[in-house]
């Protein structure tokens, strides 16, 4: 496993500059897909760069782009002020954010150890990159560890044919129970997009950092989770 951070050249028309991106390496050197972490509003953390090297030393590449380089970049500390600003106005930070899920995509395709197949993993503000990546960025399967905003993304869901896999906790005050149930009445009769709600459950469950939420279970459940779609694009 060998974890760096790197400089990815934005494809964002009038950028003229590069974005960070953490990419932790598999010890192999034989083929195998890609896993790309849409981070939470707190950017590249520590948390998230253990979570890219636990899927490296699994066998995977893995990728962290700083999707807030245009406002505030790099990681913040979870009190930090700058937090919820540098994410707003959510839809438009979010779109934007597109183009840097889909370089990150490009640049992890030039890697000679990659097959070709790649999945996204987004996390609280990253979330919806679960869906909008294997709808339209050139992903092949996606996750969203407690993701927000998704009351704009069902209608997503329409026509995608790829993998996705949703995890909540049913206590996140970021995903009203309305949505939750939702995604659960829209994904009822699709195999290929599980929703799965833990009961108990906070929002930030991933996250070691904030002890309220960290649930070691349900961590454990999203990794498998992934490794398996990661196994599932081969290896």
């Amino acid at each position: 496993m060998n974890g760096t951070t790197i400089q990815i050249q934005s494809t964002e028309p009038g950028a003229s500059t590069a974005f960070d991106c953490y990419l932790s390496l598999p010890a192999q050197a034989t083929k195998t897909p890609a896993i790309v972490l849409a981070c939470a509003i707190h950017g590249v953390t520590k948390e998230i760069r253990d979570i890219a090297d636990a899927f490296a030393s699994a066998g995977y590449i893995a990728a962290a782009p700083d999707l807030f380089w245009r406002t505030v970049p790099g990681p913040l500390s979870r009190d930090d002020p700058r937090n919820p600003g540098r994410g707003q106005p959510r839809l438009p930070v979010l779109k934007t954010g597109e183009y840097d899920m889909r370089d990150t995509l490009s640049r992890v395709q030039q890697l000679p150890q990659h097959n070709g197949r790649a999945m996204t993993m987004g996390f609280c503000f990253g979330g919806p990159y679960a869906i909008i990546g294997p709808k339209r960025l050139g992903y092949d399967a996606g996750m969203s560890c407690h993701g927000t905003q998704f009351k704009d993304f069902i209608e997503e869901l329409d026509g995608l044919n790829k993998p996705v896999c949703i995890i909540w906790g049913d206590q996140d005050y970021a995903a009203p129970p309305e949505v939750q149930a939702a995604y659960v009445a829209k994904t009822a009769n699709l195999a290929h997009i599980n929703v799965h709600i833990f009961p108990g459950v906070l929002h930030g469950f991933m996250m070691r950092d904030n002890e309220k939420a960290w649930s070691a279970s349900t961590y454990q459940f999203a990794m498998d989770q992934a490794l398996g779609l990661l196994k599932g694009l081969g290896h």
